[in-house]
């Protein structure tokens, strides 16, 4: 393998990155710059700000964005299950199965302690 045969992949990320940062310095140098008091505060839900950005929060908020990456991984790896679901065979088929069954004797757990439940 010769390094000349990468030339191309290197052109291209040379080009790539001096168009970026070309638009860039054209945005802040053409781009208007106002700034005024309302626009440099901090923005929450469009009242001021309240309370320390470091307070304690819930934990069921954490338990909640476990399950949710949880169930978003199992989309994600049952994907290319579903679309090699005709070549795969019986075998293919058994091991989505138990999976699935892991997933969702985790969730059922998680809905009997309580993980669930917001109040």
């Amino acid at each position: 393998m010769n390094l000349q045969e990468y030339f191309p992949v290197l052109l291209f990320i040379i080009v790539a990155t001096g168009i970026g940062l070309a638009l860039l310095l054209v945005g802040r140098v053409l781009g208007p710059n106002r700034p005024d008091a309302e626009k440099l505060s901090p923005y929450e839900c469009g009242f001021e700000a309240f309370g320390d950005s470091r307070m304690k929060v819930d934990i069921r908020y954490y338990l909640i964005a476990i399950l949710f990456i949880m169930f978003d991984l199992e989309i994600a790896f049952l994907f290319p299950w579903a679309m090699a679901n005709g070549t795969v065979g019986l075998v293919g088929f058994w091991t989505v199965m138990a999976f699935l069954a892991v997933l969702t004797v985790g969730f059922i757990y998680e809905w009997k302690k309580g993980a669930l439940d917001w109040e």
